[in-house]
């Protein structure tokens, strides 16, 4: 599928008033600073805190980040880190020399204050891969006019902040409408009916089927409230979904996951050469390679910049903690959990639970995983809600220690352990293995 040349150069930022560009230069040294002063406190490394101030100083200081920029940007409940890393590899491999004309927010800071924070510092950067939050969309679409935007999937996660991931569809599908023909082009999960009827307002749509496990949270239809069909696998191996009342059904896929391999929409079929654990990654990619595309980068130099990808903003990295070897594994709900569970090999796994605000305050999400899969390991619970997670696998009949301090839980195994954590846990442990 040819795309535009990804040489051509965004028109650049139009030069605003001297009062203006005033304002955005202060709220830009300010953030430098308090990110500093994060840093030398040991409170992390200073991008949420920089872009706060930013916008607190300057609240226009998004949109006037964005303008001027070529935009490509990735949302969804999982993956959005993993693909963002994908496209961001892809195209800086087609850029060669030219890399530095690309701004990416790789920590996976991805709010207004992260984005704002990770633009401002490649301020001539013409190329932006942007991760952005599923509540955050609306507005990027809104100020940033992005050329493509991906939609990955949607899953229950933290409610007590996210509420009902319908009204977040409705809300991207009500953003498409509003930008018209001037909207991106759509890369869309043909796999989940809430992203499908969220892309139905698009100028244009390109349809990945990703082979997608986790339906759980897809069981009516967002169009009109009937029960969806699912329809069992064809000859090919591919399932599909249809509303039992309306029109609303799985399109055919112009790229298309199966047996870890990505067929194009010229029917080429190619096996991504990742550096990733996981079907579910295979699935990123195909979503990264379609974006890649649209903006004019050849597959196999996409591929090729994917296959560098290993450990995204610490995702599947090997920490030392004392004595213990770990590999860090990040799972935020339950879709995330069910694709991370069966990655974790090793005979001890060890499992961090938190509920502060960036984990979701409501824990009980964890009788909607299949710990069970899980028994006859030596499992460690650990983490400040670590007792609802050992009542939780008590019922599953699996054998664990609950330990919640984290480094207590770590210490003391003489073969690799596998470690699955909650986002709070996981940015803590990749900080006391330096990850």
């Amino acid at each position: 599928m040819p795309g535009p040349d990804l040489l051509a150069r965004a028109p650049g930022r139009p030069r605003a008033p001297l009062p203006v560009r005033a304002r955005l230069t202060a709220a830009t040294a300010a953030g430098r600073l308090a990110a500093v002063a994060s840093r030398l406190a040991g409170r992390g490394s200073g991008t949420a805190i920089k872009g706060q101030v930013m916008l607190r100083l300057d609240p226009a200081a998004l949109a006037k980040l964005l303008a001027g920029r070529r935009i490509a940007m990735v949302t969804g409940t999982n993956g959005k880190t993993t693909t963002t890393h994908f496209l961001a590899a892809a195209v800086r491999q087609a850029l060669g020399p030219d890399a530095d004309r690309l701004v990416h927010n790789a920590d996976g800071a991805n709010l207004h204050g992260g984005i704002a924070s990770a633009l401002s510092d490649r301020p001539h950067a013409d190329l932006a891969m942007i991760e952005t939050d599923e509540r955050v969309v609306a507005d990027v679409v809104r100020l940033g006019r992005p050329e493509v935007l991906v939609l990955l999937n949607f899953s229950r996660d933290q409610l007590d902040r996210h509420h009902e991931i319908t009204a977040l569809g409705r809300r991207w599908r009500t953003a498409l409408t509003e930008a018209g023909a001037s909207g991106p082009v759509v890369v869309a999960n043909a796999d989940e009916p809430l992203i499908v009827w969220a892309a139905q307002t698009a100028r244009q749509v390109v349809w990945v089927n990703t082979a997608g496990s986790w339906i759980q949270d897809a069981s009516l239809c967002p169009n009109c409230g009937a029960v969806l069909v699912r329809h069992q696998p064809d000859d090919t191996g591919r399932s599909s979904w249809a509303c039992s009342s309306c029109e609303l059904a799985q399109p055919p896929g112009d790229y298309t996951v199966l047996n870890g391999t990505i067929t194009d929409p010229d029917g080429r079929v190619w096996t991504p050469e990742l550096n990733v654990p996981g079907a579910f990654n295979v699935s990123n990619a195909a979503c990264a390679l379609a974006a890649a595309n649209l903006l004019g980068v050849p597959t196999d130099l996409a591929l090729a910049g994917m296959s560098a990808v290993t450990s995204p903003a610490g995702r599947f990295a090997t920490a030392t903690f004392g004595d213990t070897t770990a590999r860090l594994l990040l799972a935020k709900n339950p879709a995330g959990w069910a694709e991370a569970l069966p990655l974790a090999t090793t005979e001890t796994v060890v499992l961090a639970i938190d509920s502060a605000a960036a984990d979701g305050r409501d824990v009980s999400w964890l009788w909607d995983v299949d710990y069970e899969q899980l028994a006859g390991r030596s499992v460690v619970a650990t983490g400040p809600r670590a007792q609802d997670l050992a009542v939780r696998l008590l019922y599953a009949g699996v054998e664990h220690r609950c330990v919640p301090d984290l480094a207590a839980a770590l210490a003391g195994h003489p073969e690799p352990v596998d470690v699955i954590a909650t986002y709070t846990p996981f940015q803590r442990l990749r900080k006391m293995g330096g990850v």
